[in-house]
């Protein structure tokens, strides 16, 4: 039901077409470099939940039919990463324009990569973008933060590159790490490659991540560092999630996005309670989606976790 539900939002944007211009040579010069990765990718049970097993299970046959094209028309992808019109949208859209509507609407300009679905509404824009957007606006509001201040992100569970590509757009000169599966970090290579980034798994700007190491953060308390895990965070292990405490400690600001209930967690008990870790070191703020409240086949309340460093200098 689903699948049929996106397929009937889809039709909305039938006039709005993407020029697809990523050359056949370039296309095959990122697909040699995933089908190499691709073939030491073991896809393992550890650290993630079923459903994202069978994710990755379904994202390693896309990537070696060399299917990624149009990777954001797939009903599944769209379903892990993508966000296209719902009705919500509209109304992150207009807080957005009730904001500093130029410095927003250059963050929501919309690339061709993947075949993103247009917002019907908004054409130069998907919803997924409007949506990642709107996030980061809590954040900016809320602790009156300059956005473009931000030098480093780590982020948790990166999707297919979205974040990663607004903060481009913000800073030229971002460093920014994707801690993600082997698998996902695969369409991440591909999105953000196709997109001229400096991306890669060793000394590049945009550093792909999928192992917990001594080096796993850059940003080493930096000023100006995010750590970012929207609806991520949420959705694995609890003893895995704990193991980014540290991290978190690291960065300057978090911004982390989740829903009342994850399987058989209560995330809203569980982040309440990493909260109280936490808030010697940040101010931390609990903010209700009033936008979002799930789909219309399982509504649900959804929060933003937003902390700031007390001292920024420590």
């Amino acid at each position: 039901m689903n699948t049929i539900f996106r397929k009937i939002l889809m039709l909305l944007s039938f006039a709005f077409y993407n020029k697809l211009k990523l050359s056949k040579k370039k296309e095959s010069e990122i697909y040699n470099v995933i089908l190499t990765k691709l073939s030491t990718v073991k896809i393992t049970n550890k650290n993630i939940k079923k459903t994202h097993l069978e994710f990755n299970s379904k994202m390693r046959n896309i990537i070696m039919q060399r299917n990624l094209k149009s990777f954001l028309k797939i009903s599944f992808l769209q379903k892990m990463f993508f966000v296209h019109n719902r009705f919500f949208i509209l109304l992150e859209l207009l807080h957005l324009r009730k904001g500093k509507w130029n410095f927003y609407k250059h963050l929501l300009k919309e690339s061709s990569v993947g075949d993103p679905v247009r917002y019907f509404l908004y054409p130069n824009s998907s919803g997924n973008t409007i949506n990642h957007v709107f996030h980061l606006s809590i954040l900016k509001d809320e602790f009156n933060i300059k956005l473009k201040s931000i030098k480093s992100v780590f982020e948790f569970g990166g999707g297919y590159g979205c974040m990663a590509k607004i903060f481009y757009l913000l800073n030229k000169n971002i460093r920014y790490t994707i801690f993600d599966t082997p698998i996902v970090n695969l369409l991440q290579y591909y999105y953000l490659k196709s997109l001229n980034l400096d991306v890669g798994y060793k000394n590049h700007r945009f550093k792909l991540q999928n192992e917990l190491s001594k080096n796993t953060n850059l940003q080493n308390n930096k000023v100006g560092a995010l750590f970012i895990a929207n609806w991520s965070l949420s959705e694995v292990p609890i003893k895995f999630r704990n193991k980014f405490l540290p991290i978190i400690n690291q960065h300057q600001f978090f911004l982390i996005s989740f829903q009342h209930f994850f399987e058989e967690v209560n995330n809203f008990t569980y982040f309440k309670d990493i909260s109280a870790k936490l808030n010697k070191r940040f101010e931390i703020k609990f903010i209700k989606n009033k936008f979002y409240k799930g789909s219309i086949f399982k509504k649900e309340d959804h929060y933003f976790m937003i902390g700031r460093k007390w001292q920024t200098n420590d």
